[in-house]
């Protein structure tokens, strides 16, 4: 990053400010600091100051229906997600133009505004991309802009994986994947790992032009709890499904669930090769993810279980 370039807005709360939004008090809160199922900051004097993008996670996670994160804006203007044909066209035009600081806006500000990643994966940046890929076979656009804008958004996920992976827990499940062989689509396999570290699994991502003797020796080298493959360009299909049935009978023997989607993947293909779950979008994959791991509850809400006197 430039030293030019503005720095994504960091914004903090006190315990006071979060007790009021998520309805529990300020004990519990400080108790939840304790725990380090919130992070917190110290201040010179002693206070604590938790992110108000943890705070949003918590409220997003966690079973708390009370929650109000409207509390959190005031005095500031109230700050909502956009909604995403705005999102979709504000990206649009960053990614026709080069625009990174734009891009950046759009992507970064809607995670911290609080909308989940493989929603804004499949609901702003799919479309947005799809448009651009449009606009270059139809000649309006080079490949150098498409290119170009796929550059700018993977540079953007990496700074989102670095976020998400400051908040990750310290125990957790790995999940390993990446794009087959020929497949150079760079940006499911990225946007697979970040969502899936966003929902609480050390992801690995082995990236594009992945061959599957790859795929199989990294589940004897990970042991995961489960491998994803991403299928966005399918130039031998039998091929495919021959590689494809040697991994997913090694996967099986090791007991991992496999997950496999993309846009490329035919559904007669996909009709004749085994497999623990498929998806269309990014959503499916955590949908499934959802069902292998349960993220640690949120505390319960309330004055804790045991007070020590000082």
């Amino acid at each position: 990053m430039s030293q030019s370039e503005p720095k994504p807005e960091v914004r903090y709360v006190s315990t006071s400010e979060v007790s009021a939004a998520l309805g529990v008090s300020v004990t519990t809160v400080k108790r939840w600091v304790d725990d380090g199922i919130l992070p917190a900051h110290k201040t010179a004097g002693g206070h604590r100051k938790l992110l108000y993008s943890d705070v949003v996670r918590l409220a997003r996670d966690g079973p708390l229906p009370q929650a109000d994160l409207t509390r959190l804006e005031s005095p500031r203007p109230r700050r909502t997600p956009r909604p995403a044909d705005e999102l979709v066209e504000r990206l649009t035009s960053a990614l026709r133009t080069g625009d990174q600081l734009q891009i950046r806006s759009v992507l970064l500000g809607a995670y911290h505004a609080g909308l989940p990643i493989d929603q804004l994966a499949d609901t702003v940046l799919a479309p947005a991309m799809a448009r651009i890929g449009h606009e270059w076979e139809a000649g309006r656009i080079d490949v150098l802009h498409e290119h170009r804008g796929t550059q700018l958004v993977a540079a953007t996920l990496y700074e989102l994986k670095a976020i998400v992976d400051r908040q990750a827990e310290r125990e957790r499940p790995i999940a390993v994947g990446g794009a087959i062989e020929q497949d150079q689509y760079l940006l499911p396999s990225l946007l697979a790992q970040t969502a899936l570290l966003d929902q609480g699994w050390n992801a690995v991502n082995l990236g594009p032009n992945t061959p599957f003797h790859s795929f199989r020796k990294a589940v004897e080298e990970y042991g995961p709890k489960l491998m994803w493959i991403s299928v966005s360009y399918l130039p031998d299909v039998e091929k495919f499904e021959k590689e494809y049935r040697e991994f997913y009978r090694e996967a099986e023997r090791q007991g991992v669930a496999v997950a496999i989607g993309g846009h490329a993947l035919p559904r007669d293909v996909r009709a004749r090769i085994p497999y623990t779950a498929h998806g269309d979008g990014l959503g499916h994959l955590v949908a499934f993810a959802r069902t292998l791991h349960v993220r640690p509850k949120p505390p319960k809400r309330g004055r804790p279980a045991r007070v020590q006197s000082i």
